[in-house]
């Protein structure tokens, strides 16, 4: 993915499901998703041990399908381990086919799952972070 089109991305992206969101402020999960809340994004934590909870002021759902279907996703950002990729991708096409960007953080490396996205007309973004690209963008 050229530089070009993650500027695209995270400037088109408004809404994003975070998957794997943490409570601890000491996780990845946690702090990639309290700054992106800070860049103006809408991010709706994903967690299914801390679903109706209330985190960064938003309600924690358990999964994808939960989330209320008029809060439009654009981006599924993705802090699970890699064999959970290919349920998060049969997630995001049965329930949130208006999401146009499945993002799979650090690590996070499923090929064939992001092929499987890929072919469905997603973008995928693998083994990066936003929190990290948009520093590096100088976003």
């Amino acid at each position: 993915m050229t530089d070009a089109e993650l500027r695209e991305i995270l400037t088109a992206t408004r809404t994003i499901a975070l998957l794997g969101f943490s409570a601890n402020p000491d996780r990845p999960a946690h702090g990639v998703a309290a700054f992106l809340q800070a860049r103006g994004y809408w991010v709706i934590p994903v967690n299914p041990g801390l679903a109706g909870q209330v985190a960064l002021g938003e309600t924690v759902y358990p999964d994808l399908a939960a989330i209320p279907q008029e809060i439009a996703i654009d981006m599924v950002d993705v802090f699970r381990a890699p064999e959970a990729v290919p349920g998060v991708v049969d997630q995001m096409l049965a329930h949130r086919p208006e999401a146009r960007v499945l993002w799979l953080q650090l690590g996070v490396i499923h090929p064939e799952a992001a092929a499987r996205a890929e072919a469905a007309g997603k973008l995928v973004v693998m083994d990066r972070c936003p929190k990290l690209e948009i520093a590096r963008l100088g976003m």
